[in-house]
Protein backbone atom coordinates (compact mmCIF):
# COMPACT_ATOMS: atom_id res chain seq x y z
CA UNK A 1 0.00 0.00 0.00
CA UNK A 2 1.51 3.42 -1.15
CA UNK A 3 -0.03 6.87 -0.10
CA UNK A 4 0.61 10.22 -0.90
CA UNK A 5 -0.41 12.81 1.59
CA UNK A 6 -0.44 16.75 -0.16
CA UNK A 7 -1.86 18.75 2.67
CA UNK A 8 -1.40 22.48 1.97
CA UNK A 9 1.28 23.68 3.88
CA UNK A 10 3.14 27.08 4.31
CA UNK A 11 5.07 29.32 7.11
CA UNK A 12 1.21 29.51 8.99
CA UNK A 13 -1.55 27.51 9.48
CA UNK A 14 -1.28 23.84 10.67
CA UNK A 15 -4.86 21.99 10.26
CA UNK A 16 -4.56 20.33 7.14
CA UNK A 17 -1.27 18.96 8.02
CA UNK A 18 -2.32 17.73 11.57
CA UNK A 19 -5.44 16.56 10.12
CA UNK A 20 -3.29 14.47 6.89
CA UNK A 21 -1.00 13.31 9.56
CA UNK A 22 -3.36 11.77 12.12
CA UNK A 23 -5.17 9.84 9.05
CA UNK A 24 -1.45 8.74 8.35
CA UNK A 25 -1.00 7.61 11.95
CA UNK A 26 -4.21 5.70 11.72
CA UNK A 27 -3.01 3.87 8.71
CA UNK A 28 0.21 3.08 9.87
CA UNK A 29 -1.53 1.50 12.74
CA UNK A 30 -3.92 -1.03 10.98
CA UNK A 31 -1.67 -1.09 8.38
CA UNK A 32 2.01 -1.82 9.40
CA UNK A 33 2.98 -2.18 6.14
CA UNK A 34 2.07 0.50 4.44
CA UNK A 35 4.25 3.38 2.60
CA UNK A 36 3.12 6.73 3.23
CA UNK A 37 5.12 10.12 1.50
CA UNK A 38 3.89 13.84 2.47
CA UNK A 39 4.76 16.64 -0.09
CA UNK A 40 5.05 19.68 2.44
CA UNK A 41 6.33 23.28 1.95
CA UNK A 42 9.82 23.81 3.46
CA UNK A 43 8.97 27.27 4.81
CA UNK A 44 6.36 25.31 6.87
CA UNK A 45 7.95 24.80 10.86
CA UNK A 46 6.74 21.41 10.87
CA UNK A 47 8.11 20.01 7.83
CA UNK A 48 11.45 18.97 9.72
CA UNK A 49 9.45 17.47 12.44
CA UNK A 50 7.25 15.14 10.27
CA UNK A 51 7.30 11.11 11.11
CA UNK A 52 7.00 10.49 7.70
CA UNK A 53 9.20 9.99 4.59
CA UNK A 54 8.54 13.55 3.31
CA UNK A 55 10.08 15.37 0.45
CA UNK A 56 10.20 19.30 0.59
CA UNK A 57 9.34 22.02 -2.34
CA UNK A 58 10.03 25.75 -2.18
CA UNK A 59 6.56 26.56 -1.17
CA UNK A 60 2.84 24.88 -1.15
CA UNK A 61 2.15 21.75 -3.05
CA UNK A 62 -0.43 23.89 -5.14
CA UNK A 63 2.26 26.58 -6.58
CA UNK A 64 5.12 23.64 -7.54
CA UNK A 65 3.22 21.28 -10.25
CA UNK A 66 6.48 19.70 -12.31
CA UNK A 67 7.84 18.68 -8.77
CA UNK A 68 4.61 17.01 -7.84
CA UNK A 69 3.74 15.05 -10.79
CA UNK A 70 7.33 14.00 -10.86
CA UNK A 71 7.26 12.63 -7.06
CA UNK A 72 3.69 10.90 -8.45
CA UNK A 73 5.43 9.44 -11.09
CA UNK A 74 8.26 7.86 -9.24
CA UNK A 75 6.78 6.67 -5.91
CA UNK A 76 3.88 5.64 -7.85
CA UNK A 77 0.87 5.63 -5.10
CA UNK A 78 -2.16 3.77 -4.83
CA UNK A 79 -4.32 6.57 -2.95
CA UNK A 80 -3.16 10.15 -2.90
CA UNK A 81 -5.01 12.64 -0.60
CA UNK A 82 -5.24 16.38 -1.74
CA UNK A 83 -6.22 18.24 1.53
CA UNK A 84 -7.40 21.66 0.56
CA UNK A 85 -4.16 21.95 -2.09
CA UNK A 86 -3.64 20.49 -5.44
CA UNK A 87 -4.37 21.69 -9.31
CA UNK A 88 -5.63 19.79 -12.07
CA UNK A 89 -2.67 18.95 -13.62
CA UNK A 90 -1.56 17.17 -10.66
CA UNK A 91 -4.81 15.48 -9.66
CA UNK A 92 -4.93 14.35 -13.42
CA UNK A 93 -1.37 13.00 -13.21
CA UNK A 94 -2.38 11.03 -9.83
CA UNK A 95 -4.95 9.20 -12.08
CA UNK A 96 -3.36 8.61 -15.19
CA UNK A 97 -0.61 6.67 -12.84
CA UNK A 98 -4.10 4.53 -11.58
CA UNK A 99 -4.41 6.18 -7.82
CA UNK A 100 -7.50 6.87 -5.92
CA UNK A 101 -8.13 10.50 -5.67
CA UNK A 102 -9.54 11.99 -2.34
CA UNK A 103 -9.85 15.52 -2.58
CA UNK A 104 -10.92 17.64 1.41
CA UNK A 105 -11.99 20.98 1.70
CA UNK A 106 -12.57 22.90 4.72
CA UNK A 107 -13.15 26.40 2.73
CA UNK A 108 -15.81 27.39 0.53
CA UNK A 109 -13.28 28.39 -1.90
CA UNK A 110 -11.66 24.34 -2.02
CA UNK A 111 -15.38 23.19 -1.93
CA UNK A 112 -16.05 24.96 -5.43
CA UNK A 113 -13.26 24.00 -6.96
CA UNK A 114 -13.89 20.56 -6.12
CA UNK A 115 -17.43 20.60 -7.53
CA UNK A 116 -16.07 21.85 -10.91
CA UNK A 117 -17.38 19.38 -13.38
CA UNK A 118 -13.26 18.71 -14.66
CA UNK A 119 -12.52 17.65 -11.31
CA UNK A 120 -15.57 15.97 -10.68
CA UNK A 121 -14.59 13.54 -13.30
CA UNK A 122 -11.04 12.60 -11.75
CA UNK A 123 -11.80 12.73 -8.40
CA UNK A 124 -12.70 9.33 -5.90
CA UNK A 125 -14.09 11.09 -3.17
CA UNK A 126 -14.70 14.59 -1.94
CA UNK A 127 -14.82 14.88 1.83
CA UNK A 128 -15.88 18.33 3.26
CA UNK A 129 -14.23 18.98 6.54
CA UNK A 130 -16.41 20.02 9.70
CA UNK A 131 -19.78 19.02 10.25
CA UNK A 132 -22.67 19.50 7.69
CA UNK A 133 -24.29 21.80 9.86
CA UNK A 134 -21.35 24.15 10.32
CA UNK A 135 -19.98 23.46 6.46
CA UNK A 136 -23.56 23.65 4.70
CA UNK A 137 -25.50 20.60 3.65
CA UNK A 138 -25.29 19.81 -0.23
CA UNK A 139 -26.69 22.76 -2.14
CA UNK A 140 -29.29 22.03 -5.14
CA UNK A 141 -26.64 23.11 -7.41
CA UNK A 142 -23.97 20.78 -6.15
CA UNK A 143 -26.18 17.56 -5.64
CA UNK A 144 -27.78 18.31 -9.29
CA UNK A 145 -24.15 17.48 -10.75
CA UNK A 146 -23.61 14.76 -8.26
CA UNK A 147 -26.79 13.26 -10.18
CA UNK A 148 -25.56 13.95 -13.59
CA UNK A 149 -22.03 12.81 -13.34
CA UNK A 150 -23.15 9.97 -10.63
CA UNK A 151 -19.81 11.03 -8.35
CA UNK A 152 -17.56 11.48 -6.67
CA UNK A 153 -18.80 10.02 -3.38
CA UNK A 154 -19.37 13.53 -0.93
CA UNK A 155 -18.41 12.71 2.58
CA UNK A 156 -18.62 15.05 5.44
CA UNK A 157 -15.80 14.89 8.17
CA UNK A 158 -16.41 16.24 11.46
CA UNK A 159 -13.48 15.63 13.20
CA UNK A 160 -10.81 13.35 13.52
CA UNK A 161 -9.27 12.08 16.63
CA UNK A 162 -5.76 9.91 17.12
CA UNK A 163 -6.04 6.10 16.66
CA UNK A 164 -4.59 4.32 18.90
CA UNK A 165 -3.65 4.40 22.90
CA UNK A 166 -3.72 8.20 24.66
CA UNK A 167 -0.41 9.58 26.44
CA UNK A 168 -1.19 10.79 29.90
CA UNK A 169 0.86 14.03 30.14
CA UNK A 170 2.75 14.11 33.88
CA UNK A 171 2.41 18.06 33.50
CA UNK A 172 -1.09 18.35 34.12
CA UNK A 173 -1.76 15.12 35.40
CA UNK A 174 -4.37 15.53 38.33
CA UNK A 175 -7.17 17.03 39.66
CA UNK A 176 -9.72 17.70 36.21
CA UNK A 177 -9.96 21.33 37.61
CA UNK A 178 -8.04 23.32 35.22
CA UNK A 179 -8.38 25.32 32.07
CA UNK A 180 -6.58 23.78 29.10
CA UNK A 181 -5.87 27.08 26.59
CA UNK A 182 -5.14 25.54 23.21
CA UNK A 183 -5.20 27.76 20.01
CA UNK A 184 -3.67 25.84 17.77
CA UNK A 185 -0.82 25.25 15.73
CA UNK A 186 0.70 28.82 17.29
CA UNK A 187 1.66 30.63 14.19
CA UNK A 188 0.19 34.34 13.21
CA UNK A 189 -2.54 34.62 10.59
CA UNK A 190 -3.09 37.62 8.44
CA UNK A 191 -5.62 40.05 10.50
CA UNK A 192 -4.38 38.64 13.88
CA UNK A 193 -1.09 38.78 13.87
CA UNK A 194 -0.54 39.13 17.74
CA UNK A 195 -2.87 36.11 18.20
CA UNK A 196 0.01 34.08 20.10
CA UNK A 197 0.66 37.27 22.62
CA UNK A 198 -2.79 37.57 23.08
CA UNK A 199 -3.80 34.17 23.82
CA UNK A 200 -0.52 33.48 26.11
CA UNK A 201 -1.90 36.95 27.95
CA UNK A 202 -5.14 36.03 28.70
CA UNK A 203 -3.46 32.55 29.74
CA UNK A 204 -1.53 34.19 32.15
CA UNK A 205 -4.51 36.35 33.05
CA UNK A 206 -6.67 33.29 34.35
CA UNK A 207 -3.75 32.00 36.10
CA UNK A 208 -3.37 35.25 37.99
CA UNK A 209 -7.29 35.24 39.23
CA UNK A 210 -7.03 31.70 40.56
CA UNK A 211 -7.96 29.10 37.65
CA UNK A 212 -5.15 27.09 37.54
CA UNK A 213 -4.55 27.17 33.75
CA UNK A 214 -2.27 25.19 31.17
CA UNK A 215 -1.36 26.64 27.83
CA UNK A 216 -0.58 24.53 24.90
CA UNK A 217 1.71 25.61 21.63
CA UNK A 218 1.40 29.77 22.11
CA UNK A 219 4.22 29.81 24.44
CA UNK A 220 5.40 33.25 25.48
CA UNK A 221 8.32 33.32 27.93
CA UNK A 222 6.89 37.01 29.20
CA UNK A 223 4.23 35.83 30.61
CA UNK A 224 4.33 34.02 33.71
CA UNK A 225 2.53 32.94 36.25
CA UNK A 226 1.94 30.52 39.88
CA UNK A 227 -0.61 28.47 38.87
CA UNK A 228 0.20 28.42 34.49
CA UNK A 229 1.64 25.82 33.27
CA UNK A 230 3.40 26.50 29.56
CA UNK A 231 3.80 23.61 27.58
CA UNK A 232 4.68 23.12 23.53
CA UNK A 233 2.83 21.36 20.74
CA UNK A 234 1.61 18.19 22.14
CA UNK A 235 1.67 14.81 19.97
CA UNK A 236 -2.60 14.49 19.46
CA UNK A 237 -2.92 11.33 21.84
CA UNK A 238 -1.53 13.36 24.51
CA UNK A 239 -3.41 16.79 23.61
CA UNK A 240 -6.81 14.93 23.23
CA UNK A 241 -6.45 13.25 26.96
CA UNK A 242 -5.78 16.83 28.50
CA UNK A 243 -8.82 17.98 26.57
CA UNK A 244 -10.87 15.08 27.66
CA UNK A 245 -9.81 15.96 31.62
CA UNK A 246 -10.07 19.78 31.55
CA UNK A 247 -13.16 21.66 33.07
CA UNK A 248 -13.28 24.20 30.18
CA UNK A 249 -11.44 24.13 26.81
CA UNK A 250 -10.06 27.58 25.28
CA UNK A 251 -10.11 26.96 21.64
CA UNK A 252 -9.74 28.26 18.12
CA UNK A 253 -12.28 28.17 15.88
CA UNK A 254 -10.74 25.07 13.32
CA UNK A 255 -9.77 22.09 13.59
CA UNK A 256 -9.35 21.94 17.44
CA UNK A 257 -12.82 23.40 18.53
CA UNK A 258 -14.42 20.12 16.55
CA UNK A 259 -12.14 18.21 18.51
CA UNK A 260 -13.01 19.56 21.69
CA UNK A 261 -16.96 19.34 21.00
CA UNK A 262 -16.32 15.63 19.93
CA UNK A 263 -14.62 14.99 23.45
CA UNK A 264 -17.52 16.70 24.94
CA UNK A 265 -15.56 19.66 26.01
CA UNK A 266 -17.40 22.87 27.33
CA UNK A 267 -15.21 25.44 25.21
CA UNK A 268 -14.92 28.67 24.32
CA UNK A 269 -14.01 29.21 21.66
CA UNK A 270 -11.71 32.67 20.02
CA UNK A 271 -11.13 33.37 16.41
CA UNK A 272 -7.45 33.57 15.32
CA UNK A 273 -7.37 33.28 11.57
CA UNK A 274 -10.43 35.27 9.51
CA UNK A 275 -12.29 31.94 8.57
CA UNK A 276 -13.18 31.00 12.16
CA UNK A 277 -15.44 33.84 12.89
CA UNK A 278 -18.20 32.32 11.07
CA UNK A 279 -17.67 28.82 12.06
CA UNK A 280 -17.67 29.94 15.97
CA UNK A 281 -20.92 31.99 15.69
CA UNK A 282 -22.79 29.24 14.21
CA UNK A 283 -21.62 27.11 17.05
CA UNK A 284 -22.87 30.00 19.34
CA UNK A 285 -26.00 30.34 17.44
CA UNK A 286 -26.56 26.47 18.42
CA UNK A 287 -25.28 26.61 21.63
CA UNK A 288 -22.10 24.08 22.00
CA UNK A 289 -19.96 26.77 23.13
CA UNK A 290 -19.34 29.85 24.52
CA UNK A 291 -17.40 32.92 22.61
CA UNK A 292 -14.85 35.67 23.14
CA UNK A 293 -12.94 38.14 20.47
CA UNK A 294 -9.46 38.70 20.22
CA UNK A 295 -8.97 40.43 23.27
CA UNK A 296 -7.41 39.56 26.28
CA UNK A 297 -9.77 40.76 29.11
CA UNK A 298 -12.82 39.15 27.11
CA UNK A 299 -11.38 35.61 26.85
CA UNK A 300 -10.39 36.19 30.90
CA UNK A 301 -13.99 37.50 31.46
CA UNK A 302 -15.65 34.59 29.33
CA UNK A 303 -13.89 31.56 30.91
CA UNK A 304 -14.19 32.95 34.42
CA UNK A 305 -17.82 33.65 34.22
CA UNK A 306 -18.12 29.99 32.88
CA UNK A 307 -15.71 28.41 35.45
CA UNK A 308 -18.38 29.68 37.89
CA UNK A 309 -21.65 28.08 36.06
CA UNK A 310 -21.56 24.46 36.59
CA UNK A 311 -25.23 24.58 35.02
CA UNK A 312 -24.17 26.93 32.00
CA UNK A 313 -21.21 24.14 31.15
CA UNK A 314 -23.51 21.31 31.69
CA UNK A 315 -25.84 22.65 29.38
CA UNK A 316 -22.91 23.60 26.59
CA UNK A 317 -21.99 19.64 26.96
CA UNK A 318 -25.55 18.59 26.48
CA UNK A 319 -26.00 20.88 23.43
CA UNK A 320 -22.45 19.60 22.25
CA UNK A 321 -23.46 16.00 22.66
CA UNK A 322 -26.94 16.39 20.78
CA UNK A 323 -25.37 18.10 17.79
CA UNK A 324 -23.61 14.38 17.16
CA UNK A 325 -20.21 15.69 16.56
CA UNK A 326 -17.87 12.53 16.06
CA UNK A 327 -14.25 11.12 15.52
CA UNK A 328 -14.86 10.17 12.02
CA UNK A 329 -11.28 8.66 12.03
CA UNK A 330 -12.89 5.37 12.19
CA UNK A 331 -15.10 5.71 9.23
CA UNK A 332 -11.78 7.33 6.97
CA UNK A 333 -9.95 3.88 7.71
CA UNK A 334 -13.31 1.96 6.33
CA UNK A 335 -13.56 4.67 3.68
CA UNK A 336 -9.52 4.27 2.36
CA UNK A 337 -10.15 0.36 2.62
CA UNK A 338 -13.20 -0.01 0.09
CA UNK A 339 -10.77 3.00 -1.55
CA UNK A 340 -7.76 0.25 -1.92
CA UNK A 341 -9.85 -2.46 -2.48
CA UNK A 342 -11.78 -0.82 -5.80
CA UNK A 343 -8.34 0.21 -6.66
CA UNK A 344 -6.80 -2.94 -6.78
CA UNK A 345 -9.57 -4.46 -8.85
CA UNK A 346 -10.05 -1.48 -11.30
Amino acid sequence: MRVLFVPVSAARGFGEYARAREIARAVQYRWPDAQLHFVLSAQAPYAAQCPFPVTLLPGSATLHTPQVVALLRSFQPQLVIFDNAGRTAQIRAARAGGARVVYVSSRNRQRRKAFRLSWMRLLSEHWIAYPSFIAGELGGWERLKLKMLGGPRVRFVDTVLPAGPAVTDAAAAGAADFVLVVPGGGTAHPGARAAPQIISAAAAGLAAIGLRTVLVGAVDAATDAALLTRLPLLPQPQLIDLMRRARIVVSNGGDTLLQALACGCACVAVPIARDQAARIARCRDLRLIKDAPLVVASIIDAVASLHANADERMALITHGRAAGVKDAMPQILEWLDALLADGSTA
